[in-house]
């Protein structure tokens, strides 16, 4: 009789036992545990907004310098990367045979020169001549009317009067056709010395040789270009901005640039303009971000990351974007009160790059939210906070 009641108890107590564990499994880590979650505690403080996007180095001023007639390369002068001045030879083209027609519209011009200071001569004694043969036919006349001279040696005079009024104006008409002349010969002076001149490729502006095209004994058609230079002063950075985000963006704002050849080094910028034209097909809108000091080490058409402050508060709630849900058809987070975690919902504002998200209504300093759980939450259930939820629990 000892014996079984001994053994009926033992079973007793095993299973009492296997019980309490089960039922402590089934509260710590079973369906009735409560949610492990990490909080974080809403707080006050500066929030800051920015927009990211990918551009190229470019230059808005960039200069192909080339021959405005076809012709032959004589010489480059300069290399690519060479820095120049204003107004300095870059290359040289073959004049062939513009010397020879420069010296002769020199030639021509001059002797139009002379043609026009013979022709004015020429004006000048035609004057002397129309003006003696004018008082000889006025002496005449005169004496005509006394009997002097006769009907016929009077209408000589005046006849000769007039005929060298007729040769003062040949000589008049002669001088306004050299004169003429004269400027017509000038203009192809003129524009044969352009033409010589064009044959020099000299600077524009100030710059920078990005490229060169064609080298000594080459032919190219007019306009084919030679070298190619950019203004340093002009370099900035043609970045691509999702339409979504573009609204806040501003001439003005500042803006931090990373060079994908200096991905340690962060360099200060400014937006210099905002495209009117954006691209329909990749929804991005195209924001022109300047150095405020341009490095000496870059390349035209290096990529760049470019991070844009768009706005700034120095008092605003923000809190973590993985705390905000959907529940219920409301946009809210879950806060954490006596161990249960209860609804909240908010009206939220901009968010930040680091994924912060600006809480309007809805919550207040000092109140502890969920940020990540291990699972789904609901109205009421349990929660324990943890520092994180990697590893398994116990």
């Amino acid at each position: 009789m000892k014996r079984p009641i001994l053994r009926v108890v033992g079973l007793s107590v095993l299973g009492l036992v296997l019980l309490a564990g089960f039922v402590l499994l089934m509260v710590r880590s079973g369906p009735l545990a409560p949610v492990r979650v990490t909080t974080a505690v809403v707080e006050r403080g500066a929030f800051e907004n920015a927009v990211f996007g990918v551009g190229t180095v470019e230059a808005e001023r960039s200069y192909a310098i080339g021959p405005t007639v076809p012709g032959r390369v004589l010489a480059v002068h300069v290399d690519v990367g060479g820095e120049v001045r204003a107004g300095q030879l870059l290359a040289e083209m073959d004049p062939v045979e513009l010397d020879a027609r420069l010296s002769a519209s020199r030639a021509a011009a001059a002797r139009a020169v002379h043609a026009l200071e013979a022709a004015r001569a020429q004006v000048r004694d035609a004057e002397v001549r129309q003006e003696l043969a004018g008082r000889n036919a006025r002496r005449y006349a005169s004496l005509g009317e006394q009997a002097f001279f006769s009907d016929a040696a009077v209408e000589a005079k005046r006849q000769e009067a007039g005929s060298a009024g007729a040769q003062l104006q040949a000589a008049r008409a002669q001088l306004d056709a050299a004169r003429m002349d004269l400027e017509r010969l000038e203009a192809e002076r003129s524009a044969a010395e352009r033409q010589r001149a064009n044959v020099r490729l000299v600077a524009p502006v100030a710059g920078v040789v990005t490229a060169r095209d064609a080298e000594p004994g080459t032919t190219l058609v007019a306009g084919q270009t030679v070298l190619r230079m950019v203004d340093p002063a002009s370099v900035r950075v043609r970045t691509r901005i999702d339409q979504g985000r573009a609204g806040g963006v501003h001439a003005g704002q500042k803006a931090s640039i990373v060079l994908r050849s200096r991905p340690g080094l962060v360099l200060a910028g400014r937006v210099a303009r905002v495209e009117l034209n954006g691209d329909a097909v990749t929804e991005e809108r195209i924001v022109q971000v300047v150095f405020d000091e341009v490095p000496t080490d870059f390349a035209f058409g290096e990529l760049a990351e470019v991070t844009i402050a768009t706005t700034r508060g120095g008092d605003v709630l923000a809190v973590p974007g993985a705390a905000v849900h959907e529940y219920g058809g409301r946009r809210g987070v879950w806060t954490v009160a006596d161990g249960a975690a209860g609804f909240v919902p908010v009206r939220t504002g901009d968010t930040s790059l680091d994924g912060r998200v600006v809480v309007l209504e809805g919550l207040q300093a000092g109140d502890r939210i969920v940020v990540h759980s291990e699972r789904e939450l609901g109205a009421g259930d349990r929660v324990s906070p943890a520092e994180s939820l990697a590893g398994v629990r116990r």
